[in-house]
């Protein structure tokens, strides 16, 4: 077996190998919380906890299968993270959900009288620890919370996890683009081995060098 947790089985992983090792989407924190567990393959010696890719690949199927029972305009995704803003923007673009990135605005779901207030029947968060409020506010309306978790992640209120690396660029641009090319195809939009039309890249945070 790998480093990465791969095994020979009958089901494919949705990108290469090297595709999630190169992005690092495996790669966790120094801290492993006791609901991540069954997520890690290993942890290197002096060095951050691996996370298994088969359950990556597993998990990113499972959410883009409960995703898709959903109307389009009704998923919401979000990230106060900054890595997080262009994957989630271009996920909703894509997808035809609704985006917020930045910081969550206390009563975003849960005061109508706010002009930026929006009504989701499903949210997806970036990162369990900085996308709080967004969860907490989910919890207290009653809708099911799908958040991209690493290591260090405690899941409260969280319905279902995709393990991975939430803190790089490229590991949340690989997720997001493979989460919503799955969700396209579990609703019918691109064939079961169809492509979105745009790349990778495409949902990847760009950094502006500053001299």
């Amino acid at each position: 077996m790998s480093e990465s947790g791969e095994r020979s089985g009958s089901i494919e992983l949705l990108v290469p190998l090297n595709i999630y090792l190169e992005s690092g989407v495996h790669i966790g924190t120094h801290m492993c919380t006791k609901h991540m567990k069954k997520f890690v393959y290993k942890q290197k010696p002096e060095g951050p906890y691996v996370l298994d890719i088969r359950k990556i690949d597993e998990r990113i199927r499972i959410a883009a299968k409960f995703i898709a029972r959903y109307p389009q305009e009704a998923v919401l995704a979000v990230s106060a993270r900054q890595y997080g803003y262009t994957p989630v923007r271009k996920f909703a673009e894509v997808t035809g959900g609704k985006a917020v990135t930045g910081r969550f605005i206390p009563g975003t779901l849960t005061n109508p009288w706010l002009k930026h207030y929006v009504e989701p029947d499903i949210l997806i968060a970036t990162d369990p620890r900085v996308d709080q409020q967004a969860i907490l506010e989910a919890s207290k309306i009653g809708i099911p919370v799908i958040a991209i978790a690493s290591t260090d992640a405690k899941l409260s209120s969280v319905d279902l996890v995709i393990p991975g690396n939430n803190k790089g660029r490229k590991s949340l641009a690989l997720i997001y683009w493979l989460l919503a090319r799955q969700v396209l195809r579990e609703r019918g939009v691109i064939p079961p081995d169809g492509d979105l039309p745009v790349s990778v890249d495409s949902f990847e945070t760009k950094v502006t060098m500053r001299w």
